[in-house]
């Protein structure tokens, strides 16, 4: 492991991914640190957006739908994540949004499973997962229990009450990661469907949800996968359950024939009856340039990459900070995400201050700073920077001006 700034660039310069850092557009003077949350912009986006505005949009008009084949976007894009998630190619759709998606397929699972009531989940899972849940068990009105258990007694909890256990990969605060083979594994055991969210995981970490043994997954577009701001999300369903599997929101697109225009709705075969609304053609025309930036990569090296990167921050953070923090995530690489977490009662302030300073991570209440690499595009050289800027404003103690104590809409 590097012990100098000079190591780190040499590390960098041996790198197998550091071409693809060519393919996005970094900020000169920025270290960004924050690809856990908003990946960076592909430089090949803004082309293809014009494009998409000025020819296909502003001369071609509607015949675009057929001439730029839009319609045939959400099934086109996903044969790019399926080998990112270890998917066939028929298993995934792009659609909506992550909270869309799991509203869908949750209650896909709990009426598959009926008369079983029982949805599963942790406390401390991401907020919008829990409150789509919720919703549901509001929705349906007794035919739904949510049930939350801490993560430590997760497995345990399984039982043939339960109808679907909806689980975040890799913890959005920690970014400790579950075992997804074993909780597939328990939960068919005992009857029960798992929903993985990915978000966290799509595009940074291996993924094998056929290998496996994984019923349904979602993932949002805008993270690790670099679609951009809102991108669209996609979802993953089992072959050998697709076509037993109702999902509520049957809109038009997800129909067996949309432009016959009947007024019965029969469900299309396969992954695209999870289809629901008109694709929202801007947004994954930008999002098919993200996937792009893994062209030629080995998702093996990306996942090396990650944990080399969160291994040196955390070594240099406590030779550098040590008694500032605590360290919030897994040390052990192979159980981590590609994102570190620090703690600390001025964390809020701290990340500003870090921000000031051109190193972007980001903030989770109560107290934790997140930082995530998106080996793609950060290098050795970024985390040796960032520590030492961070170790600076911690000694001068500049986060205690008043600037960085207001607290902005987004943290």
């Amino acid at each position: 492991m590097p012990t100098s700034r000079e190591e780190c660039r040499r590390m960098d310069a041996q790198d197998p991914l550091a071409f693809a850092r060519e393919r996005f557009f970094v900020p000169e003077g920025v270290i960004y640190l924050d690809g856990n949350s908003l990946g960076c912009l592909p430089r090949s986006a803004p082309a293809r957006m014009a494009d998409l505005i000025e020819r296909q949009w502003g001369k071609d008009l509607i015949q675009s739908w057929n001439k730029a084949d839009w319609i045939g976007m959400p099934q086109r894009i996903a044969t790019r994540i399926a080998p990112l998630v270890g998917a066939a190619e028929d298993e995934v759709i792009v659609a909506d949004s992550t909270s869309v998606n799991l509203f869908k397929l949750a209650a896909a699972a709990i009426r598959a499973k009926a008369p079983r009531r029982v949805v599963l989940s942790e406390r401390g899972n991401f907020p919008t997962d829990l409150y789509v849940l919720q919703g549901l068990e509001r929705l349906l009105n007794g035919a739904v229990e949510l049930r939350l258990v801490e993560r430590s007694v997760l497995m345990d909890a399984l039982d043939e009450s339960v109808a679907l256990i909806a689980v975040t990969h890799i913890h959005y605060k920690t970014g400790e990661i579950h075992d997804m083979a074993a909780i597939n594994a328990r939960a068919h055991k005992v009857g029960a469907f798992v929903l993985w969210d990915l978000s966290h995981s799509a595009g940074a970490v291996e993924l094998s949800l056929n290998r496996d043994d994984s019923d349904l997954a979602i993932g949002c577009g805008y993270k690790y996968l670099n679609g951009g701001p809102g991108a669209p999300a996609f979802l993953y369903a089992a072959r050998r359950l697709q076509d037993n599997l109702e999902q509520p929101l049957s809109g038009w697109m997800g129909h067996a024939a949309p432009f016959d225009f009947t007024d019965e709705y029969r469900p299309a075969k396969g992954i695209a009856r999870f289809l629901c609304g008109t694709p929202v053609v801007l947004g994954m025309a930008a999002f098919e340039e993200g996937l792009k930036t893994f062209d030629g990569v080995a998702i093996a090296e990306v996942r090396a990459k990650s944990i080399a990167l969160g291994d040196l921050f955390l070594r240099l953070a406590e030779e550098r900070c040590g008694a500032e923090f605590r360290i919030a995530c897994p040390r052990d690489g192979k159980t981590r995400g590609s994102q570190v977490a620090l703690t600390h009662p001025e964390g809020y302030a701290i990340m500003q201050a870090l921000i000031a300073e051109g190193v972007i991570g980001d903030f989770r209440a109560p107290d934790f700073l997140r930082f995530g690499f998106a080996p793609l595009y950060t290098r050795f050289v970024d985390i040796w920077e960032a520590v030492d800027r961070l170790a600076g404003i911690m000694s001068r103690r500049t986060y205690r001006a008043p600037r960085f104590q207001t607290r902005a809409a987004v943290t």
